[in-house]
């Protein structure tokens, strides 16, 4: 067969293409082998060329050495940071009560065991974690940790120094505390926004484990996002909502340390364990820790704000149940003596009323996933809010200005 014109124009063009690749390839080779600069990296990096099984194993054994040399870097970041904190009492005090509550008959056998100087020395009763915010000595912890008002709290910094502290604030409703010590110039965490972290990346735990290792770090991932339980001892109960889920082992003592990020960035205060599964612990979201401590800075107390309304999440059930036409938002709904709606409250001043459901804040839907005390905690006290409410059918709009929450 006769070829054409166009088709020993392509053929040409087809075959110059093919030499002008192995000559690259070739060149690259000898290049390379003039140069000295061969290597079993530049053999990974050349066209059709495959690694060998050694080389496989070698390239995965410098990805692990990579990850566990970012921990490492990770954990002499952040631990300068990190303080262990050990709690005591007189031991009268400890003496006067077992594990039912307090004891009638303890303080006079006390007597008979102890002398006087013995039962006013302090006994070590527990420990936990924390770590600085501040240069001048602002310690975040768990609020169940600092909880017993008798106790005296001293802080054991990673340095080697003993550091009497005192609590300044305390959250209302979040399981966090503000400790602080005299002094300055003490190392700061970096806190990162929790709002960007994803199930299964990595995290690190560093806190005093058992209230007699500290600084004992252990590594996992997150297992999961916005969780709820309940955190604390059983004298000192406290509800946490959007919790982190870690697989990073927390043992007691762990309380109040930080969850870190590989970038060495404090993602959550490590707040509890669960008695039910074996790798499951939780952390509070640092967004929270922010606010705390601007608080603290600024007002020197943790400021909450306050709608002042009881309400029931509505879902599928019981929106048949009430025989309601919407599934989700929160119904305002008493029990007892108290109604749905506190006297005096901001609610009520701007005229939510028993029985009304809430349907949304600044546009924002009071869903499951999102209840109203969620979006209510986003603001600040004297901010300004738009609740969009449904009452006998009617759905309308009322203009709110949020109060700050007064503890008892």
């Amino acid at each position: 067969m006769r070829l054409t014109r166009r088709s020993v124009h392509t053929a040409i063009i087809f075959g110059m293409t093919i030499a002008a690749l192995i000559g690259a390839v070739v060149g690259s080779f000898f290049t390379l082998l003039a140069t000295g600069s061969f290597s079993e990296e530049a053999l990974k990096t050349m066209p059709f060329v495959e690694m060998t099984e050694e080389q496989k194993v070698e390239s995965a054994i410098e990805g692990m050495l990579e990850e566990e040399r970012a921990a490492i870097a990770v954990v002499e970041d952040v631990a300068p940071s990190v303080v262990s904190i050990v709690i005591e009492k007189e031991r009268a005090d400890v003496l006067a009560y077992d594990e039912y509550g307090y004891d009638f008959f303890a303080p006079f056998l006390s007597e008979e065991l102890y002398t006087e100087e013995e039962l006013a020395e302090l006994v070590e009763i527990g420990g936990g974690t924390g770590f600085f915010v501040t240069s001048d000595g602002y310690i975040v912890t768990n609020k169940h940790v600092i909880s017993d008002n008798g106790a005296t709290f001293t802080v054991l910094t990673n340095d080697g120094q003993t550091l009497e502290a005192v609590v300044v604030a305390t959250h209302p409703f979040e399981d966090l505390a503000v400790l602080d010590v005299e002094g300055t110039g003490y190392p700061t965490v970096t806190l990162g926004d929790s709002d960007q972290i994803s199930i299964g990346q990595t995290v690190i735990a560093i806190g005093y484990s058992l209230s007699e290792f500290q600084n004992t770090v252990t590594k996992g991932v997150v297992s999961g996002l916005n969780r709820s339980l309940l955190a604390g001892d059983y004298y000192n109960e406290v509800f946490i909502d959007n919790a982190i889920q870690t697989d990073a082992a927390i043992n007691p003592g762990n309380s109040g340390g930080p969850l870190v990020n590989l970038h060495s960035e404090v993602i959550g205060v490590n707040t509890a364990i669960s008695d039910e599964g074996y790798g499951i612990g939780f952390a509070i979201p640092s967004s929270s820790i922010a606010r705390v401590i601007d608080d603290v800075i600024t007002y020197g107390y943790v400021r909450h704000p306050w709608l002042g309304v009881q309400y029931l999440q509505l879902d599928e059930f019981y929106a048949e149940e009430f025989g309601f036409t919407v599934v989700e938002g929160a119904y305002i709904f008493g029990d007892g003596d108290q109604g749905g709606v506190f006297e005096g409250s901001p609610a009520e001043l701007g005229g939510i009323q028993d029985g009304d459901i809430i349907l949304r804040i600044d546009g924002v839907g009071v869903t499951q996933e999102y209840a109203l005390s969620d979006i209510v905690s986003t603001y600040q006290p004297e901010d300004m809010i738009t609740v969009t409410i449904m009452r006998d059918e009617s759905v309308f709009d009322l203009f709110i200005e949020l109060g700050e929450y007064q503890s008892e």
